[in-house]
């Protein structure tokens, strides 16, 4: 059988993230179909939407089907020059700020990028939670880690660095994350700077195949990629973290978004 193919198409009259998530949320939910992106973001004046109508126009004629339009715009004037276009429009603000004004009982404010604004209190939080990852990523400092929201630990490769990001970005967590290495697994104890911050650590594991793969594109035929020195490190890993208390989460077949909201629930449901 063969895979339909649709066209997506983000319109916005700002960066279109809002768009995009959107999209992908509802889309992800229909099963062997193929998309393909088509990105339209700052569609701010007259000009830019007539241009876009035409462009989606021409991916209507040029596949015969109606492409899907993610349409976020503020200003109604453009929207309706867009709406002209012989699409299928999932419209954000149609379909969900009118029942929202009638809801609140009064108007939407019309403020493009309100939340992807630099005065918005949430992106400043964001940027400082960024900044704290990248400057807290694999162990490279342990400066004012007594600041941290949470600190992954965890072998080379098991997911740590893009969880991290991933916790600031979306949840404005500061995130640290802390390799385990050989040397600590021959201690045999948790490393000396991570002892204070027990109640933040979180582990992360891998399946040994699974790692040996990651790996072995980084450091082809090393002991680093050997499958006998993954299987290694993840069984002292797991082990030290069991002994230390330490509540882990496999990563092998899990999306980042999932282990994140993973991470969030444990941490609201422990503090």
């Amino acid at each position: 059988m063969a895979t339909q193919k649709r066209t997506v198409i983000y319109v916005s009259d700002g960066t279109g993230i809002t768009a995009e998530t959107l999209g992908h949320g509802l889309l992800s939910q229909f099963e062997g179909i193929e998309y393909r992106p088509l990105r339209f973001p700052f569609i701010d004046s007259e000009d830019k939407a007539n241009e876009c109508l035409a462009r989606i126009n021409d991916v209507n004629r040029r596949e015969g089907v109606h492409p899907i339009v993610i349409l976020t715009q503020t200003n109604q004037e453009l929207s309706a020059i867009l709406h002209r276009a012989d699409a299928f429009f999932i419209d954000m603000f149609d379909s969900f700020i009118a029942p929202l004004e009638q809801e609140l009982g009064c108007r939407y404010s019309r403020a493009m990028g309100r939340s992807h604004g630099q005065a918005n209190p949430e992106y400043n939080a964001r940027i400082a939670a960024m900044n704290f990852a990248l400057a807290h990523d694999d162990g490279v400092s342990d400066t004012d880690l007594k600041s941290a929201d949470i600190i992954l630990v965890g072998v080379s490769r098991s997911g740590k660095t893009p969880t991290s990001l991933y916790l600031s970005l979306q949840f404005s967590l500061k995130a640290a994350n802390y390799p385990l290495i050989p040397e600590d697994f021959e201690r045999d104890v948790l490393p000396s700077r991570l002892q204070p911050y027990r109640d933040k650590l979180y582990g992360l594991t891998i399946a040994p195949d699974q790692l040996q793969r990651i790996r072995y594109e980084r450091r082809p035929n090393s002991k680093y990629s050997s499958l006998e020195n993954c299987r290694y490190e993840v069984a002292a890993a797991e082990r030290m973290m069991r002994r230390e208390g330490i509540k882990w989460f496999d990563t092998t077949s899990r999306s980042i978004e999932e282990l994140a909201v993973q991470l969030m629930q444990a941490l609201n449901l422990e503090r």
